[in-house]
């Protein structure tokens, strides 16, 4: 019986004035069940959801299941300041999902059937995401742009509690280098607090100048 896997792609960190744009890419068994996945959890799981819908320590739960299960294959790619800036972040975005499908795929590699596993693969994207040319060639058939995806579908689920672990984790590590911004806190997002912190000590190395022009 062949095996088909479904990916589900989804970003974070569009908005933020400061940080990369963060995508994961996960790959699932289609056989495999949200239900099953909650059950093989060491952990009470809270419900599967969209990562904007669940608190730091509920996502991190889900993220601790999810890293060593079995049955899951991700890959995480970052898209820094300086080429959001250079491009736009849509494009940037698109940019970061087309490099996470492909290391993704390269886990796959090593396995004989990788011939059969591209023919029996589909990818959906979360609404705005699309996939560039690729070396890993799949028909476009395959490959959806679902709009509010990351309501509908668990992989696409997965993939944004995921990415929005990775991204967190990114920007805590950035506020040790930069402590004047608070990155820890609101993780680039233009609160008040990150602001005024622009306008006091001007910008670092993470922030995208394309974003600070109007501040």
């Amino acid at each position: 019986m062949k095996k088909r896997y479904v990916i589900g792609i989804d970003e974070v960190g569009r908005g933020p004035l400061a940080g990369p744009v963060t995508v994961a890419a996960v790959a699932l068994p289609a056989t495999v069940s949200r239900k099953y996945l909650v059950s093989s959890s060491k952990y009470t799981l809270p419900p599967l959801r969209d990562s904007k819908r669940l608190t730091g320590k509920q996502r991190e739960k889900w993220y601790r299941h999810l890293k060593n299960h079995s049955q899951i294959q991700y890959a995480v790619c970052h898209v820094q300041p300086s080429v959001i800036d250079r491009m736009n972040i849509r494009e940037a975005a698109n940019l970061a999902a087309t490099r996470a499908f492909e290391k993704l795929l390269e886990q796959f590699a090593s396995f004989p059937s990788l011939g059969r596993i591209m023919k029996h693969l589909s990818v959906l994207l979360d609404g705005g995401l699309y996939l560039n040319d690729s070396g890993f060639k799949i028909q476009d058939s395959r490959t959806r742009t679902v709009i509010r995806g990351d309501e509908k579908y668990t992989v696409i689920k997965l993939a944004s509690i995921i990415a929005k672990v990775r991204r967190d984790r990114l920007m805590i590590r950035y506020h040790k280098r930069y402590p004047k911004f608070g990155f820890h806190i609101h993780k680039g997002y233009g609160t008040k607090a990150h602001m005024k912190a622009v306008r006091k000590h001007g910008v670092s190395a993470v922030h995208r100048q394309s974003f600070l022009k109007n501040i």
